[in-house]
C-alpha cells in the first residue's frame, strides 16, 4: 500500500507540474489562435503523462534500457497527440475564419450566407443564430425604408395640403381688406371651413409625433363596446346623412373592455369617416362587434369596392391614401396610422382584409 502512494505521489508532482506550466502557457497565449491553445492543452496533457511516468520510473529504479523503452513510447503519443490537436486546430480555426467573413458581410449591409463547409456543433448553432439575426436586420432594413418614404411623402403632401388651403385664404383676406369680395359672409365661412381643416390636419400631426414618440398616455377605463359603438355612430350619423351613406349597426355585442374611452372614441371616428368618405352614394358602412378566442374584435365594413393587394399591407401606413388626389376630403393619410398606433398601445392589433364590394377593417382588443 505504501508503494502505491509513493508512484501516486511522484505521478502526481510531476503532472501538477507539467499542468502549472500549462496554464502558464495558457495565459500568455491566450490571445492567440485556437491552434495554440489546442496545441498547448494537447502538450499539457502528453507532458503530464510523461512527467508522471518518467517519475515512476526514476522512483523504481528501472534499467536504462527500460527507461529508455518507457521513454520512447510516451514520446511518440505525444507526437501524435500534438500532430492530431494540430490539425483539429487547424481545421476550427478555418471555420472560425469562413464565419467571420460571412458575419462581416451582414453587417456591412447584406445578407448573411452560411458557410457551406461542415463545422462543429458550437460553430453551426453560432450560424443559425446569425442566419436568424440578419434575416431580422432584413426585415428590421426593409421597415426603415419603408417607413423613411412614408416620411418623405407626408412632409411632401403635408407641405402640398396646407400650401393650396394657405394660398386661398390669403386671396380671400386679400379681397375682404381690398373691399372686392362680393360675399364677405360666404369667404368668412370658406376662411373658417379652411382652418378647420388645417387645425384638424395639425391635431393628427401632433397625435401621430405622440404615438411615435411613445408618449401617449392612456386612463383606460371600463366600459361597454355597445356605448362605444353607439357614440360613435352618433357622431358621424351627419356626415353619412350628408353624403348619402347609410349606416348600419345592429350585430353589436354588449362586452365590456378596458380602454381610453376617448382615444378608442377617436380609432372608431377615424375609421367610419374613413369608410364613409369612400362609399358611394347609397352604399352602407357596417359596424360589428363581438367577442372571439383572442379578444374583442369591433369591424367597419365599407363599399369603396376593395383596395389592391399590393396595397394591404400599406394601409396602416403614415401618409397612405389609397388615391393620389390631393384635393379635399383626401385628407393627410394620418388616420388610420394614428387607428394602428392608439389600437396597438392597448396592446391589440389592427387589420383589414377585402371583402365583397369593399373592405373591412378589423380592431382587435384584449379581454377584460
Amino acid at each position: 500500500m505504501t508503494d502505491i502512494l509513493l508512484i501516486a505521489l511522484f505521478a502526481f508532482l510531476g503532472a501538477a507540474a507539467a499542468g502549472l506550466l500549462g496554464a502558464l502557457a495558457l495565459r500568455l497565449f491566450r490571445h492567440r489562435s485556437l491552434v495554440v491553445s489546442l496545441t498547448v492543452v494537447a502538450a499539457v496533457a502528453v507532458t503530464a503523462m510523461l512527467a508522471g511516468t518518467l517519475a515512476v520510473a526514476w522512483a523504481m529504479f528501472l534499467s536504462p534500457h527500460d527507461l529508455t523503452v518507457v521513454t520512447t513510447v510516451v514520446a511518440m503519443a505525444a507526437v501524435v497527440s500534438l500532430v492530431t490537436a494540430m490539425l483539429l486546430g487547424r481545421w476550427v480555426a478555418a471555420r472560425s475564419r469562413d464565419l467571420t467573413l460571412a458575419a462581416r458581410s451582414f453587417g456591412d449591409g447584406g445578407t448573411f450566407a452560411a458557410p457551406e463547409a461542415p463545422a462543429t456543433a458550437e460553430l453551426a448553432a453560432l450560424t443559425r443564430e446569425l442566419a436568424a439575426t440578419s434575416a431580422k436586420l432584413d426585415t428590421s432594413r426593409e421597415r426603415e425604408r419603408a417607413l423613411e418614404t412614408s416620411r418623405r411623402e407626408l412632409v411632401a403632401w403635408i407641405s402640398h395640403d396646407l400650401r393650396t388651403p394657405l394660398a386661398g385664404l390669403r386671396a380671400m383676406s386679400e379681397a375682404l381688406e381690398d373691399g372686392m369680395a362680393v360675399d364677405s359672409q360666404r369667404y368668412l365661412r370658406q376662411i373658417r371651413t379652411e382652418v378647420e381643416r388645417m387645425s384638424d390636419m395639425v391635431g393628427d400631426l401632433f397625435e401621430l409625433s405622440r404615438i411615435h414618440a411613445g408618449s401617449l398616455v392612456l386612463t383606460p377605463t371600463r366600459i361597454s363596446v355597445y356605448d362605444l359603438v353607439g357614440d360613435a355612430l352618433a357622431g358621424a350619423g351627419p356626415l353619412a346623412r350628408e353624403l348619402g351613406v347609410r349606416l348600419v349597426g345592429d350585430r353589436i355585442e354588449a362586452v365590456p373592455v378596458e380602454v381610453d374611452g376617448k382615444e378608442m372614441s377617436r380609432v372608431l371616428g377615424n375609421l367610419l369617416i374613413n369608410a364613409i368618405r369612400r362609399t358611394p352614394a347609397d352604399g352602407t358602412v357596417a359596424v360589428t362587434a363581438h367577442r372571439a378566442d383572442d379578444g374583442v374584435v369591433l369591424s367597419v365594413t365599407d363599399g369603396c369596392g376593395g383596395i389592391p393587394e399590393e396595397d394591404l399591407s400599406r394601409v396602416f401606413d403614415t401618409g397612405w391614401r389609397g388615391t393620389h388626389a390631393r384635393t379635399p376630403p383626401a385628407g393627410a393619410g394620418l388616420g388610420l396610422a394614428i387607428v394602428r398606433g392608439i389600437v396597438e398601445a392597448h396592446a391589440g392589433r389592427a387589420e383589414v382584409r377585402n371583402v365583397t364590394g369593399g373592405c373591412c377593417f378589423e380592431v382587435t382588443l384584449p379581454v377584460v
